[in-house]
């Protein structure tokens, strides 16, 4: 059940670490994800934790927070270590999103460097393969991954616009993914050792973590090159790329991440839905928020209760273009459902929180023209046999 609360949470005088969450009281945080960073900051070692606007529930640990220890906890992080959000320029001569949504690569096909070896998206590829991790390369995965081409809409600040060479109406590439199994395989080697527990050779886990963040990054530039090629243009260099999902070492601590993103002096796309805005901003996060901003809308429902609402409101066909005009290319129809606009928080107020409490500055907005989740089912694909009943009348 979510509660309303205030700005900074203070943990019983007994607990050694504080919380502080940057969100206002007309916010919508579950009281679980509250409950989870009290968890976390009861954890040995553990300074300071603090929650973003887009704060919830997660898998041991919450989402959307930052979380500063002497000690280094892997579960902290997660199991897709490197994950992150890049933002590429694109120019296309003829923007028809329906023509362009039939145009995206199979990104659920991995490049294979035989198979594939003229495939011209290797060119952006300048360096080894880190860790040597071919598996999954140049696909996005599921859950709330997407490649999405999008229009700049509103400038909010003219300065830092043209700091990054953006004007309205400019197109942008966002490419949000992870390490495809090389985190999880990180993660796994710890926990079935030492369970939820701190590692006992940080310089070893940090080594393969540093190369899962790099295969993130590495794989987001091959997926934008795929794309750009597909539609007819010429891969870019990203201006920003930022994981949210990672542990650096900061003033002498390891400050872990898990769905949030380094706001020292960074520009942070902070994702909305395929059917609402984005923001680019400028972030400017001290340490009471260690440094970070959120890194999306974040989630205000469970995959299990947006795919039941879902299927009582909507069709797979309503879904498949947004509300702002947008096309969603997913062939996956439960991924339709678990991903739709309505099961994330508003992404306005996630950075009017932000804002309110000086830790980013709105720089511009983007709005979708295409959203790619997973390949369509193209000619074949036959409706849902719930979605022509509901266009009878019968659902």
């Amino acid at each position: 059940m979510s509660q309303p609360h205030s700005r900074r949470e203070s943990l019983p005088p007994s607990t050694p670490a504080t919380v502080s969450v940057f969100a206002s009281p007309a916010s919508w945080i579950e009281s679980d994800a509250l409950d989870q960073c009290q968890q976390v900051a009861a954890l040995d070692g553990m300074i300071h934790v603090a929650a973003m606007p887009d704060l919830h529930p997660g898998k041991g640990a919450p989402i959307g927070a930052a979380m500063a220890s002497t000690v280094l906890y892997p579960f902290l992080v997660g199991s897709d270590i490197g994950c992150g959000i890049a933002v590429f320029p694109i120019r296309l001569k003829r923007v028809v999103p329906e023509r362009l949504a039939a145009r995206f690569p199979d990104l659920d096909r991995a490049l294979d460097p035989e198979r594939d070896a003229n495939d011209p998206a290797w060119a952006v590829v300048h360096c080894e393969i880190p860790a040597g991790h071919l598996e999954g390369l140049g696909t996005v995965g599921r859950g709330n991954h997407f490649v999405e081409l999008a229009r700049v809409d509103t400038v909010c600040d003219s300065g830092h616009a043209a700091r990054l060479g953006l004007d309205a109406g400019d197109l942008v590439l966002i490419v949000h993914s992870g390490s495809r199994g090389l985190g999880e395989r990180i993660l796994r080697a710890h926990t079935e050792v030492h369970g939820a527990g701190p590692v006992s050779d940080p310089a070893a886990y940090l080594a393969m973590h540093d190369d899962a963040v790099r295969w993130g990054s590495l794989n987001r530039r091959l997926m934008a090159a795929r794309v750009a090629y597909a539609l007819g243009a010429e891969p870019s260099e990203p201006f920003v790329d930022q994981c949210h999902n990672l542990v650096e070492v900061h003033d002498g601590v390891y400050l872990h991440r898990k769905g949030a993103a380094p706001g020292d002096g960074r520009d942070v796309l902070i994702a909305g839905t395929r059917g609402t805005s984005s923001y680019l901003v400028a972030a400017h996060a001290g340490p009471d928020a260690n440094h970070s901003v959120a890194h999306g809308a974040g989630r205000k429902m469970s995959r299990a209760d947006a795919l039941r609402r879902g299927r009582a409101k909507h069709t797979v066909d309503e879904l498949r273009r947004t509300a702002v005009g947008s096309l969603v290319v997913c062939g996956d129809r439960q991924l339709l459902f678990e991903e739709a606009p309505t099961a994330y928080k508003r992404i306005e107020q996630v950075i009017a929180d932000l804002v309110d409490h000086h830790l980013a500055t709105p720089v511009a907005t983007t709005t979708p023209l295409v959203t790619y989740k997973t390949p369509d089912l193209g000619p074949t694909h036959r409706p849902d046999r719930r979605d022509q009943r509901r266009k009878r009348g019968r659902v």
